[in-house]
């Protein structure tokens, strides 16, 4: 091991401190959250219960700290509250494992006296309570003031517990409110409960020294809540700094939400993060090395997210307005989404038959199922012949390839499945309420997803019933099932509106006579053979076997 690897290593220091100095170091900037860390998740109920297990002498846990001079890209506010920046050329600590509980801590305990109170949880959440007359058998001690009347007198506010001045103003209150002995019973309950939080001790681990890599590697090994450092988090610490005041994270967010708010959905962050690799160059978009990655796209990332913002509204475009895809919940494979911004950013000049072979490629990979499990090396590949593509160098030749059986369950983790609702949306546009309404799917879809597709035979032990043929959209009234909707259309002579669904009355003959299991396997008939039709027509080869399993194979 060479002296400059020495220096490095990471030394490891166990400490116990008072919590008022850890919520000072805060307070002065001395003690930082990182910008890859998760936003403040923790649930109002979280909040009560970890001042309850403080004034119960419980452990909340140890925190992790990382102390070094070298700078990082770091929140300027914590528990709602702003923070001063870090002081200048001194050692800064920002914390690894803990920030749920510190945020919930500081933004508590240190709340401005007129800090917003509203019934909006975004300002009670941070005003917790103490009531005074407690109940030894209570679960939870600590309360919430949610309501925008006034806050009963003998409900201590956190807020006051750290501060001499506020805590004597508070106890002021209490005598204004109640007679002498009730109020001094009640004071000393609130000295008791201030007490409790001034001598609380927390366990703190300060790491020293080492690299902004080991701190990161740490940080995605121990999160507190089991969930993995997202890789583009990973990167956004490596590279903080690189694209101005905002991280890698907050730009691909960005990208996310503008997207979703223009009807199509939230692409998942991944498939972003994929493609921002994909057009800065990188080869290996699943599964790169952080810190060599991190050097070679350093320079590049700017230009790539602006390029990624750009090109995958042309393919949101491209789904939407000419394969008829209305969701990206229906897209499916994700990495159909990286790929199809692969061509659109490489490709010079994008004409009519360029975009009839692309729409080709989507319908064949989706229905039989070519990247299910795919691997980095088929990535890669796969990568490569779109770039060919774009390039006019290389062809998208998957027409040998054949396409999976209709599917016998509806589960929308299948690519199978999406594929097949995709066809069901384009061939049943106009479907119509029982009243003979015209409703929009898409809206619905938009707004719910499984629940959408509602059972005609509700008994699971039907055989077939978990088959997608047993599904339509449609709105009933109260106490009316879609079975019995769809046998009084047929009665009532209503084809049209069973058309529009898919429904025909042979079919419905045999909902009449409780044949339930017949029904499901004449409509899966009728439906599959609709499809199978769709299939041929473009081209593509039909599977071997009429019907088979919808695999999960989704990302």
């Amino acid at each position: 091991m060479t002296e400059s690897e020495v220096v490095k290593d990471i030394s490891v220091v166990p400490e116990v401190h008072f919590l008022e100095q850890v919520l000072e170091w805060i307070s002065r900037g001395e003690l930082r959250v990182p910008k890859f860390q998760r936003p403040f998740l923790w649930r109002p109920e979280q909040m009560l219960q970890l001042f309850d297990s403080m004034e119960r002498g419980y452990p909340v846990g140890s925190l992790l700290i990382w102390e070094t001079s070298e700078p990082l890209a770091s929140l300027d506010y914590i528990g709602g509250r702003d923070i001063p920046p870090a002081p200048e050329g001194a050692k800064v600590a920002y914390v690894l494992d803990g920030h749920q509980r510190l945020s919930t801590l500081f933004g508590v305990l240190h709340r401005l006296a007129d800090a917003p109170r509203s019934v909006q949880q975004e300002d009670w959440m941070w005003w917790v309570y103490r009531p005074l007359d407690r109940v030894d058998n209570e679960t939870v001690r600590y309360r919430h003031w949610k309501s925008g009347e006034k806050v009963p007198a003998n409900y201590l506010p956190m807020r006051s517990v750290l501060g001499t001045l506020d805590f004597l103003e508070y106890a002021r209150q209490l005598h204004d409110a109640y007679p002498r002995d009730e109020a001094n019973r009640l004071t000393t309950e609130s000295e008791y409960i201030a007490k409790r939080v001034k001598n609380y001790k927390v366990s703190v681990v300060r790491m020293e020294g080492g690299t902004l890599q080991q701190a990161v590697e740490v940080f995605s090994r121990i999160n507190s809540s089991g969930q993995k450092m997202r890789p583009d988090q990973m990167l956004s610490a490596l590279t903080y700094g690189t694209i101005g005041s905002e991280t890698l994270s907050d730009k691909m967010e960005e990208i996310q939400e503008r997207i979703a708010s223009s009807g199509f959905g939230e692409i998942p962050i991944m498939t972003i993060f994929q493609t921002v690799l994909a057009l800065s160059g990188e080869e290996d978009v699943q599964n790169p090395s952080w810190e060599m990655l991190a050097r070679k796209v350093q320079g590049r990332l700017v230009e790539a997210v602006e390029k990624t913002d750009r090109t995958l509204q042309e393919v949101v475009d491209f789904l939407r307005g000419e394969v008829q895809v209305p969701l990206a919940r229906l897209v499916p494979y994700n990495i159909q989404i990286m790929l199809l911004a692969v061509f659109f950013h490489f490709s010079e000049e994008v004409g009519e038959e360029g975009r009839k072979k692309l729409r080709e490629w989507f319908w064949i990979t989706s229905l039989a199922g070519t990247f299910a499990s795919a691997n980095t090396t088929q990535v890669r590949k796969f990568i490569e012949e779109m770039k060919a593509f774009a390039a006019q160098k290389g062809e998208l030749d998957y027409f040998g390839e054949r396409a999976r059986a209709f599917p016998e369950r509806f589960d929308l983790r299948s690519a199978r499945v999406r594929s097949y609702l995709l066809w069901d949306l384009q061939t049943f546009p106009n479907r119509k309420n029982p009243d003979g309404s015209v409703f929009n799917v898409v809206d619905r879809l938009a707004t719910a997803h499984r629940e959408t597709y509602r059972h005609i035979i509700t008994q699971s032990r039907v055989p077939g019933a978990s088959s997608p043929a047993n599904r339509i959209v449609m709105a009933t009234p109260p106490g009316i099932s879609i079975r019995q909707a769809l046998i009084k259309l047929a009665e009532d002579g209503e084809i049209d509106i069973l058309e529009s669904h898919g429904v025909s009355l042979a079919s419905v003959e045999h909902l009449k006579s409780d044949n339930h299991a017949e029904f499901i396997a004449v409509r899966q008939q009728e439906v599959a053979t609709r499809e199978r039709e769709f299939i041929e027509d473009l081209g593509i080869l039909p599977s071997d076997q009429e019907f088979g399993e919808a695999d999960i194979d989704t990302e």
